[in-house]
């Protein structure tokens, strides 16, 4: 890697430290907060659901992530959530997975910064900005190359992402600079993580050099079949949950799977737990696709056991997953490691 500049190095300096939700027990703030009003008690009531999905025998618990909590000091959280058996399968944007994850995991940080920063000069430093996190864009152009060098070792063939991704977490197993990376961790625990729109993060850089290298036989990108191998879980579980932070194609695409089944000509159930913890507003058609409510008119997510909470993820998200981290009811659930049924 180039030589940092004293400038780049001083904006450069406060590393981001990611949260650890087995350090606190956030029992009685959660408690007191199910006695509040506004948002305290729509948070304990997403951490009854969750924990609901966790002691209910046959559900599968999805995860999926979209926005910045990862870069933003959250990654041990989901770290946590796979190791401690609370989900079975992610669905993540590209960006959560490989810029912010696996980045990570070949010893890059991600650092403090100010959302007043004078951007032109970041640029001119070759640091990238969101919103009040910084990231060295040398370094991420180093992760695209790591993508490249894993495509280049596979059979040239499409891959679904979640086989692309598991390649990703064998790959770490000898080359980490991390020991808790979430791509590795999910390899090794059998939870499969998708990322429909894969590509738009560094991972479409890297594949991008490895097409351009070897424009007749390739490795590419099968984003439909993400959305069977995910439909293929739904149809094989009793019931199932969603946990999502953000929303967008993540969010979209697990809810989508219920219809899939559907037009496979299987009958499933919705999914009979959501929690959606988001900042957007449902009043311009969107709320990152929909709220929950709205979500059960298109036969997607079951309305008994639904929560929106509307608050910036990283404020909400960690007291949550204490909160059942220490309930310890995960320790009881069964595995599932959907990703060997998908391997078969």
């Amino acid at each position: 890697m180039p030589k940092k500049s004293k400038q780049k190095k001083e904006y450069l300096k406060n590393v981001i430290k990611h949260v650890d939700i087995k350090s606190f027990d956030s029992t009685a703030i959660i408690d007191s907060m199910r006695e509040m009003s506004f948002t305290s008690r729509d948070t304990a009531s997403s951490a009854d659901i969750l924990n609901r999905m966790i002691k209910d025998k046959g559900c599968t618990i999805f995860l999926t992530i979209a926005g910045s909590t990862s870069a933003g000091g959250c990654m041990q959280v989901y770290v946590d959530m796979v190791r401690n058996n609370m989900v079975d399968a992610i669905v993540a944007t590209g960006a959560s997975i490989v810029d912010m994850d696996f980045f990570e995991a070949l010893g890059f940080k991600h650092y403090k910064g100010i959302p007043t920063a004078d951007d032109k000069d970041l640029r001119r430093h070759y640091i990238d900005r969101i919103y009040d996190t910084y990231i060295d864009e040398e370094e991420l152009q180093y992760c695209d190359m790591a993508i490249k060098k894993i495509a280049d070792t596979l059979e040239k063939r499409p891959y679904s992402s979640r086989e692309f991704i598991r390649e990703m977490g064998k790959w770490l197993v000898k080359n980490s600079k991390k020991k808790d990376s979430l791509v590795q961790v999910a390899y090794e625990h059998n939870v499969p993580i998708f990322c429909p729109a894969f590509s738009d993060s560094s991972a479409g850089f890297g594949l991008v050099a490895h097409q351009w290298e070897n424009p007749i036989e390739h490795v590419s990108i099968d984003s439909v079949k993400d959305f069977l191998e995910l439909t293929k879980i739904k149809m094989a579980s009793k019931t199932s949950g969603l946990f999502m932070i953000g929303g967008g194609v993540p969010k979209n695409f697990v809810q989508d799977t219920v219809i899939c089944a559907e037009v496979l000509g299987k009958e499933v159930g919705m999914h009979k737990y959501a929690v959606q913890i988001t900042v957007a507003d449902p009043r311009d058609g969107a709320c990152s696709s929909s709220t929950l409510k709205e979500a059960s008119s298109w036969g997607k997510v079951d309305t008994v056991y639904e929560q929106m909470v509307y608050a910036e993820a990283t404020s909400v998200l960690p007291l949550i997953v204490s909160y059942v981290y220490h309930q310890k009811d995960w320790k009881k659930r069964a595995k599932y490691k959907w990703a060997k049924m998908l391997d078969k």
